[in-house]
């Protein structure tokens, strides 16, 4: 945690009301929060769905295939928020009167990514569906969308990832990104699409008398913020005001247990209370263990979990859940471990702070975790990382991981321009994107990829910056509470982060990885306890020193006691 650079964020100077306490008042300015309704999370704030481009087109498909009967078939990613999106998307289908709705979720090791010709022909061979409603995916399906049309499938994609120059011919796209799209939010998740698509649905078949003809009650479809909630906090899309929303009416339904079976045996597993649930239980607890079966095996049980209405159903799909996520933290800690020697053997003649960015490879390494990994080692090194795994003898898949200031999908746009033959595919977001190359070309993708770093990072991207929101001078209950209940926290809107100089009392390990300290505060002797997940005991740590730290303020709840804990996030040594 030593050598990064704390840093106080700049405070805006809005008028907000005295009635907010002065810590979140500070909090806010420094987020930017320019007004009080930019903290007013009613559904009523939420922006119109009919300002998505191809909505009408795409609800008027829709309803068409709910007048004839048509078989539709809801293809999803392979990730949470492709399982939250397909279970949403089948669980509204339903209440709208689908007669006949299925879902498939492609194999990461077997079909790849997205509406593929693969996908389409295994639709088929199960049935051909005379509908493919895509979620979380399909913007670069290209070739798939065309299989589907020559075998006489609608086609009707909902995505959030950033289009290429060609689009698929598919009957209608509605994607916040596309160009030109008046939609005030580009930062829905795949999830928050199709939900959008969903009440653009309802409100079409309500104004075509729809459920008074087929004698069906509309209904109600927040009960499936639930999943909005999932997903878009799992796939750490950036928490604008609509994201946030979204997610403060999805956790006031969780908290009061108005949410899915699924999602409550989840939280089970991960020893989560619903009562005071959090973007972080999601984050941490829920999404983890939803992302296990994409990561590992199939998705399909993990949409069987969010689809399922009993609840021991749930609960044993949930455990299977629990123990994939068990294997794949196994098979992450390898990997690291791998991914350690990988870099101390790694040698940049001239370059004393090494590569501005990091191409890495292993025989042995699971293409289902290499996200993961190369979101740790990105933590250690503060550079880009791709990180590739084996996907069969000639072809590797990688995952990429950014910093602040470096678009990552739009580097490795600049990179297949200028080497168009060296990817064979990729697709993504800022801080995240995948993509696919022949083994042979990892090398000279190695050099091209460094070549546009070169070109777009500089000393001040590459500095590892804690913005901190200031020193406190009270660390009680009743604060900790407050700014836990000020949130939702999360990407773009980061949950406050103090900094301060403690004694230290005394310090210990648990869990084998965490770093339980025992602190002082240096006027009023408070105690406190803090503790620093995933961080070893520096060799400078000693009983009796001055520390100063970047810490969040958290509410520790152990056997229904309620106390404060400094969740640190940094810590260096103070000169004696």
């Amino acid at each position: 945690m030593v050598g990064k650079l704390l840093k106080r964020r700049p405070l805006d100077n809005p008028e907000l009301p005295e009635t907010i306490h002065p810590v979140l008042r500070r909090v806010y300015r420094a987020r930017g929060v320019k007004a009080p309704d930019e903290l007013d999370y009613a559904l009523e704030q939420l922006p119109s769905p009919w300002l998505l481009s191809n909505i009408k087109t795409a609800v008027t498909l829709l309803a068409e295939a709910l007048a004839q009967g048509w078989r539709i078939l809801v293809v999803a990613d392979f990730d949470a928020d492709g399982a939250t999106s397909c279970a949403l998307a089948v669980r509204a289908l339903r209440l709208m009167g689908a007669r006949e709705v299925d879902y498939l979720v492609p194999n990461r090791f077997i079909h790849g990514y997205g509406l593929t010709p693969a996908i389409v022909a295994e639709a088929i061979a199960r049935g051909r569906p005379d509908l493919i409603i895509t979620v979380d995916n399909g913007i670069s399906s290209i070739d798939g969308v065309q299989t589907a049309r020559e075998a006489n499938i609608r086609v009707l994609i909902t995505d959030h990832h950033l289009p290429g120059v060609t689009l698929p011919a598919a009957d209608a796209i509605v994607n916040p990104n596309l160009p030109d799209d008046p939609f005030p939010s580009s930062c829905l998740a795949g999830v928050g699409v199709i939900f959008y698509v969903m009440l653009a649905l309802r409100a079409h078949l309500r104004e075509q008398g729809w459920f008074a003809r087929s004698g069906k009650r509309e209904p109600s479809l927040a009960p499936l913020l639930d999943l909005v909630t999932l997903g878009t906090v799992a796939d750490v899309v950036p928490l604008d005001q609509v994201n946030r929303t979204l997610i403060a009416q999805g956790l006031a339904r969780i908290r009061r247990r108005r949410c899915c079976v699924g999602i409550q045996a989840l939280a089970a597993c991960a020893r989560r209370s619903l009562e005071n649930f959090t973007t972080s239980d999601l984050g941490f607890g829920v999404g983890p263990r939803l992302n296990a079966a994409g990561r590992l095996e199939d998705m399909s049980l993990g949409i069987a979990c969010l689809l399922t209405d009993s609840p021991e159903v749930a609960q044993q799909q949930a455990n299977e859940l629990d123990a994939l996520n068990r294997e794949r933290r196994e098979i992450e800690a390898a990997m690291q471990n791998q991914a350690a020697i990988h870099l101390e053997n790694l040698v940049f003649p001239g370059e004393e702070k090494g590569p501005l960015g990091y191409c890495l490879f292993d025989e042995s390494w699971h293409q289902g975790v290499i996200g993961l990994l190369a979101s740790r080692i990105r933590e250690q090194v503060y550079r880009p990382v791709i990180a590739f795994a084996p996907h069969d003898n000639e072809e590797l898949k990688g995952s990429a991981r950014s910093i602040p200031g470096l678009h990552i999908r739009d580097a490795l746009d600049r990179v297949a321009t200028r080497y168009p033959n060296l990817l064979t595919k990729f697709g993504g977001h800022a801080m995240a994107a995948g993509l696919s190359l022949q083994r042979i070309h990892l090398d000279p993708f190695r050099a091209a990829f460094l070549e546009v770093l070169e070109a777009q990072l500089d000393e001040e991207t590459l500095e590892d910056i804690i913005l901190s929101d200031g020193e406190l001078d009270r660390w009680d209950l009743g604060l900790a509470e407050t700014l836990r209940d000020g949130g939702p926290w999360g990407q773009g809107f980061p949950e406050p982060l103090f900094d301060g100089v403690f004694w230290v009392e005394g310090f210990r390990l648990v869990g084998e990885v965490h770093l339980k300290l025992a602190l002082t505060t240096l006027d009023s002797r408070q105690r406190l306890e803090g503790i620093a997940f995933r961080c070893l005991p520096p060799d400078w740590l000693e009983v009796g020193m001055k520390i100063k730290l970047a810490y969040r303020l958290d509410v520790n709840i152990y056997r229904d006691l309620r106390t404060v804990q400094l969740v640190v996030e940094y810590l260096e040594p103070v000169e004696r």
